[in-house]
């Protein structure tokens, strides 16, 4: 790899008598990593079916590294969310951030969805979750990962910062701000972000950062805790971009951090005019641990004003119009999801408890999305598949990991099946896949055409 002079210039001066070894990491492999969906399987019942070598990231208990020969994103587990791919360094700040079950919680720049996934597991699936990408496409991604680790209580938005402000003001208990950076920390992972790379393009994410963490001040409520994480070494996004913010945000202050071994601390001597406490962050760096570069500061906001009137999400409870899911869920369920319902054209979702209102909003993902309400029938979501669990259901078909008939599964190919007529969870050893409806000796295939595989693995 060919890294740009003028960052190994600047690294260098930087890191003096540590740049040789600095140096020395881009020559060696980068470690990947995987972190358990502990909404869908606990981390010991994980490491006994894994069939991946795995070893424990020291800094996340639900964080592995696996080797090279595996290949964890083509396996029939991978489709059933039992874990989400994730650059070890990146699961740090979810660690930091810590959300609790019942909290309001924001995820600014989402995607494609490792933090937001992580953060979900953390809350399991009680509270609220606002998940949002500024770019369609990927918010699109991140719905679908949203989707697949079987998560009930998030919404997707595809929203500026500025448009969420004005719409959640002193809201949320705990914010991440994943900026947008120039993506240093992450040459090895991407050349892309070193083919990008300039003094130019650090100067311009510095000032978007301070733009992005101003919106998000205004959302964290009195007490409330924000983490800002970069993946980049540059100061200038990094500490520079914390004092610039802590000048203008008087009422914010920097919390202590954990601090695992190998971790380092921010460093104030990189800055022209530091702000107080700048050691409390923390910076990982790909030569003293096994990961990326990554930046991370935690923030608490010590005072400020909550908002007197808030307007909720308007809510539909026609059980004329909800005639046919009320109908497949007595029939198919032996445990019916419950909350508000919204009815989002023909697509029936339960919104998160909170949730604001969503008018003149972009909204991908309203909340858990049940599945589809037509004339006179209604057809279950993959979402609702992924997130329910075999004794939820009154029907449900397991197929062994190995065997060929998982394979055609996930090839979107019926199955011969013997049983009542109706819907069929679809299980891989025991974990929920997707719907199968049994009919005239066969399974009718419901796995979704844009998630089936090709070829076999």
């Amino acid at each position: 790899m060919e890294l740009p002079k003028e960052f190994l210039l600047k690294m260098q001066e930087l890191l003096q008598e540590e740049y040789e070894e600095f140096l020395h990491s881009y020559e060696l492999h980068r470690s990947q990593g995987l972190r358990v969906n502990t909404l869908k399987i606990p981390i010991e019942e994980f490491k006994a079916v894994s069939p991946f070598a795995l070893e424990k990231v020291p800094w996340v208990t639900e964080g592995f590294y696996y080797s090279e020969e595996d290949r964890p994103g083509k396996h029939p587990y991978h489709e059933a969310g039992l874990y989400y791919i994730q650059e070890p360094s990146a699961m740090a700040a979810g660690e930091l951030l810590d959300p609790k079950p019942g909290e309001r919680v924001l995820d600014l720049c989402a995607a494609p969805g490792g933090k937001t996934t992580h953060l979900a597991s953390k809350m399991k699936q009680q509270g609220f979750l606002l998940t949002n990408e500024i770019h369609p496409a990927r918010a699109k991604i991140l719905s679908q990962n949203v989707e697949r680790m079987g998560i009930t209580n998030a919404v997707v938005t595809n929203e500026t910062p500025a448009r969420l402000a004005q719409r959640f003001p002193a809201y949320f208990d705990r914010i991440l701000v994943d900026a947008p950076c120039s993506g240093e920390g992450m040459f090895r992972k991407d050349p892309d972000a070193c083919a990008e790379w300039s003094p130019e393009n650090v100067a311009v994410c510095a000032g978007r950062q301070q733009e992005i963490l101003g919106h998000a001040a205004t959302m964290l409520r009195p007490g409330g805790r924000l983490v800002y994480s970069t993946c980049t070494f540059s100061p200038e996004e990094n500490e520079g971009t914390i004092s610039e913010f802590l000048k203008k945000e008087p009422n914010f202050e920097l919390e202590e951090s954990i601090v695992f071994e190998g971790f380092a601390h921010g460093r104030a001597d990189w800055v022209s005019d530091p702000a107080p406490h700048l050691d409390k962050s923390i910076r990982i760096w790909p030569h003293q641990v096994r990961g990326e570069g990554h930046f991370m500061a935690v923030l608490r906001k010590k005072d400020g004003e909550e908002p007197a009137k808030r307007q909720y999400a308007k809510t539909l409870n026609d059980r004329k119009v909800l005639k046919s899911y009320l109908e497949f869920a007595d029939t198919s369920l032996t445990e019916k999801p419950t909350g508000d319902y919204l009815l989002f054209g023909e697509q029936l979702y339960i919104l998160p408890q909170e949730m604001l209102s969503l008018d003149n909003l972009k909204v991908v993902r309203p909340g858990w999305h049940l599945g589809t309400i037509k004339r006179n029938r209604f057809e279950p979501s993959h979402a609702l598949a992924l997130s329910l669990k075999g004794d939820q259901v009154k029907h449900k078909w397991n197929l062994a990991v190995d065997s060929r008939e998982i394979q055609a599964y996930l090839r979107g190919e019926s199955l011969q099946a013997e049983g009542e007529k109706g819907w069929y969870l679809v299980e891989v050893d025991g974990y929920s896949l997707g719907w199968g409806k049994c009919s005239d000796h066969f399974l009718k295939n419901h796995y979704p055409k844009g998630l089936r595989w090709t070829g076999v693995y």
